[in-house]
Order: structure tokens, then C-alpha cells, then sequence
């Protein structure tokens, strides 16, 4: 079980043994409103059921739906949801993501799992993080433009200074250290000793490296530094992050509410979102009258199978029952509920990612095709 932004990089699960059940729900993240989250989780758990009887023994059903039941029953989890819950399951596996994103709730049995609600969430232009530093901890968060929240720290990066630095620490915070896990760290302003600029240039340089190596390297999301005026200017000289952005927060996340951290960040990310929204539509409509774009459905997907696809547009909220076969490119429509069937879109960027293309999400008013689908090839057909 994991928050979706602590399990990045995300290998999207595949599964090689049928049935493939995936599970979406809004959840809540207070009482009373979550008091609902697992009577509507159990209605879905039913739906897969049906869905399941229509092809597979009641043995092989108990077996499908032994760990949903177990989870309805846990009341520990329910009470510490966020916006939404996506759910993986084969025989093989049991994938669990905890989503800072509202989902619309679909339970789908197939032969491969349903990702595009996951993909959505991954390929979001609107995500990015937040990096609140000060002379002695750190705190990293994650959000869009709706919700943040704070985030686990991988095993890599130091927490505080005494983490970075252990026993390369100066005297006068050795000092400090010694004295008790209670024990303040005092800086006098205008009286900074060399040692302790030593020290939180050595913290600096360490914490740069590690969030850059173990948060923005796996998940290429832009970082936002929260921080007094006088450490913007001394992080931004020593940081190597590419993702680093020059927009400032100039105030530390512990100064203000965590949605008025929200606010003030997204106000400098918006911009930037609605730019790549733009670029992306561009350079589609660019593409299109040479030969190196499609909207067609049939077209789009035999460009996917043979890895012709670059970029690919994909509506959210939009769903087309079918299935691509993998080894011609034909569509194949159908129902949702059949335990073959998946969605179209859905297999779409499966294929396009799976041949090292990109997917983007894109808000259905600015979407520029009708079909639910947008390619940008790399080469004319």
C-alpha cells in the first residue's frame, strides 16, 4: 500500500495471469463524510463479482476477491484515506495507491489492468513539488492544483543537519547535539560563525543532491523552494536540480496552513501549466496536416502497435469500452462490464508508453480532437 507519489519511480503493474480486477473510489479524508467510503467500496467489490461470474469458477472468484474483502474490514485504513483509492489485482498481485486526486468509480474485470485513471494522475501537467528548507530540516511535499501534501522522504535524504552531516558536524553544533535530542539550535542573526556557514553549506549541498537523486530524477516533477528571502539566494547558487524553478516562496511551510502553502504554489505553477497545455495542442495541430498527426481511432491505435506514436493526447474522464489487439492494431468494441473488456483509451497509452512514447492527460475543453484521442508521430506513415 502505498501514497501514488511515494511509489515513483511507478512501473504501472502488469499482470501476466488473468482475471485482472481494478478498482477506483472517491474517498474522504474526515469524519463523517469517509463514514460512506467502505459501503461504497463493498458495492464495487460487487460489481467485480458480477463481472467475474460471467466467465471464471466460484473457487477462482473467492480467490479474486479474498484480499478486497479483507480490506473492507479494516477499519485503520479507512480512516486515514485521501481523495481517491485505486486498487490492482491478479493472481499475482495487490496493489493498493492512495491518490491525492477525486476518480470516477469503475470496477473493471480484463485480461490487462484499467490505468488510465493512474496514468491521469502520473501524466497531470498540473503536479509539482515543494521543497521546504531551513538552516536545520527539511520537509518535502507533493501536490496539483487542488490538494498538497506532505510526503514521505526516501531512505536517502538527510532530515536534518545532523543527519547530513553525523560526525562532520563543527564543534558548536557537535556541541549542541550532545547536550540532547531536546536540544535547540540557536543562530544569531548578523553573527553567522564560518563554522556555521561550513555547515549549512555542507547541508545544502547534501540535501540538493539527495532530493535531486531520489524525488525529481524519478518523478520529473517541478520543485518549488519554500524558504526564507536569505536561503533562496545560497540554495539556488549550489543546487545541480534541472527541476529546480526559479519562481520563489519565500516564506517557510511551517509559517502558514498547508492550503495556503497550496495557493501561493500553484499560483507560480499555473502559468506553466496552461504553457504545456498549449505547447501540446500546438505542436499537434502543427504535426497533423503534415502526415505526422491522427485523430482516428483506427489509425491512432495501428501507429501505436508499430511504436510510430511520439506523444499522445488522451481526453480525461473519457471512456471507450474496446480492447487494441496488440498484434495488428485492430479495435475490437464492446462493454465495460465483460471480463475482457477494457478501455480503448486506456490500451492506447498502455501501447504508446510501452513503446517509450509519451502520454499526456489532457482536460476535455482542451482536447483537440473529438475522438478522445490526439497522436503525434515520429516519422509519416
Amino acid at each position: 500500500m502505498a501514497i501514488l507519489a511515494d511509489e515513483l519511480p511507478l512501473k504501472l503493474p502488469k499482470a501476466h495471469t488473468s482475471p485482472c480486477l481494478s478498482l477506483y473510489q472517491t474517498t474522504h479524508r474526515h469524519y463523517p463524510d469517509n463514514q460512506q467510503d467502505p459501503i461504497r467500496f463493498k458495492n464495487l467489490v460487487k460489481t467485480l463479482e458480477q463481472s467475474l461470474r460471467q466467465k471464471y469458477s466460484s473457487r477462482e472468484i473467492k480467490s479474486s476477491l479474498e484480499s478486497f474483502n479483507e480490506l473492507a474490514q479494516q477499519s485503520e485504513f479507512w480512516n486515514h484515506t485521501l481523495d481517491g483509492l485505486a486498487i490492482l489485482a491478479s493472481p499475482e498481485q495487490f496493489k493498493i495507491y492512495k491518490l491525492q486526486r477525486r476518480v470516477p468509480e469503475l470496477a473493471i474485470v480484463a485480461d490487462s489492468f484499467h490505468t488510465k485513471p493512474l496514468l491521469r494522475i502520473l501524466q497531470s501537467a498540473d503536479r509539482y513539488q515543494v521543497l521546504g528548507l531551513n538552516r536545520g530540516a527539511i520537509r518535502l511535499f507533493e501536490g496539483n492544483r487542488d490538494v498538497l501534501d506532505e510526503i514521505d522522504l526516501a531512505p536517502g535524504v538527510p532530515r536534518t543537519l545532523t543527519d547530513a552531516l553525523g560526525e562532520e558536524l563543527t564543534e558548536p553544533h557537535r556541541s549542541v547535539r550532545s547536550a540532547g535530542a531536546n536540544a535547540a539550535i540557536h543562530y544569531g542573526q548578523g553573527n553567522k560563525s564560518d563554522e556555521d556557514d561550513i555547515d549549512i553549506d555542507k547541508f545544502f549541498r547534501a540535501v540538493d543532491r539527495a532530493i535531486l537523486e531520489h524525488h525529481s530524477r524519478p518523478s520529473g516533477l517541478p520543485l518549488l523552494l519554500a524558504a526564507l528571502p536569505e536561503y533562496h539566494g545560497v540554495f539556488g547558487k549550489i543546487s545541480r536540480n534541472p527541476q529546480l524553478l526559479p519562481d520563489r516562496l519565500t516564506i517557510h511551510p511551517d509559517a502558514v496552513s498547508i492550503d495556503e502553502l497550496r495557493a501561493r504554489a500553484w499560483a507560480l505553477v499555473e502559468p506553466r501549466y496552461q504553457a504545456r497545455l498549449s505547447q501540446l495542442v500546438d505542436e499537434f495541430e502543427q504535426a497533423k496536416p503534415k502526415g505526422l498527426g491522427d485523430e482516428k481511432l483506427t489509425q491512432v491505435a495501428s501507429a501505436a502497435v508499430s511504436g510510430q506514436v511520439s506523444t499522445l493526447l488522451i481526453e480525461a474522464d473519457r471512456e471507450i469500452p474496446g480492447h487494441v489487439d496488440t498484434a495488428n492494431g485492430h479495435i475490437e468494441f464492446g462493454e465495460l462490464g465483460h471480463p475482457q473488456v477494457d478501455d480503448l483509451l486506456d490500451d492506447l497509452g498502455e501501447l504508446v508508453l510501452d513503446k517509450g512514447g509519451q502520454v499526456a492527460v489532457v482536460p476535455a475543453d482542451r482536447m483537440p480532437s473529438a475522438t478522445g484521442a490526439a497522436a503525434i508521430y515520429r516519422y509519416a506513415a
